[in-house]
């Protein structure tokens, strides 16, 4: 449908299929739309009762994670945060993220907003890499900062091949920043729940 080069996430591809629909694919690997919708629909199921009035989502992307916390706290306020403007205008062209009533920053994701949120998204990858620095100690207290009592971060890593032992080495990491640490395996991720 569209192919368009990123200095932030190298080649960026829209695609159209029967099975999933329209998503965008960054070096291969789909980023918004398409599968990540559903891994990201089981993942929100688990919190979808919980009181939601304010969300930030951490690597915005297309919008794929921004639209189902629409449909799940359609009352909820949304900050979303990505470094690609052009991820963010694909998914306004192709996948409605537009039409969802976000408060869109093009900014670095390290970069402190101040306020507190009851849910806290950080999907931080480019193409499969996972950011070093988002990795760091100080970047996930950070994180923790934006928890508003009560609230809940939700932490997306990659799980196969080779990503395993460093997603398995960085729970263990939020283990000792946050009270209470939960795991989830979708499909090829591992979401890890973490509550203040």
């Amino acid at each position: 449908m569209e192919e368009r080069n990123s200095k932030f996430n190298g080649d960026l591809k829209v695609v159209r299929s029967f099975g999933f629909g329209t998503y965008i694919q960054a070096g291969g690997l789909t980023q918004s739309g398409g599968i990540v919708e559903s891994i990201w629909k089981s993942t929100l199921k688990k919190i979808k009762s919980k009181e939601i009035e304010k969300v930030l989502i951490l690597g915005l992307g297309g919008g794929t994670v921004a639209k189902l916390t629409r449909k799940y706290w359609p009352e909820a306020k949304i900050a979303g945060v990505d470094i690609d403007p052009m991820m963010v205008e694909l998914g306004k062209k192709y996948l409605n993220l537009g039409g969802i009533n976000v408060d869109i920053k093009i900014q670095d994701a390290a970069k402190s907003i101040s306020d507190k949120f009851d849910l806290v998204i950080v999907d931080l990858y480019c193409g499969d890499k996972y950011p070093e620095k988002f990795a760091a100690e100080n970047y996930i207290h950070l994180v923790r900062w934006h928890l508003a009592k009560g609230g809940i971060a939700v932490f997306n890593r990659l799980y196969f091949g080779d990503k395993r032992p460093e997603a398995v080495k960085f729970g263990l990491k939020l283990q000792k920043i946050f009270k209470n640490v939960e795991y989830y395996y979708p499909e090829a991720n591992l979401m890890i729940f973490c509550y203040n």
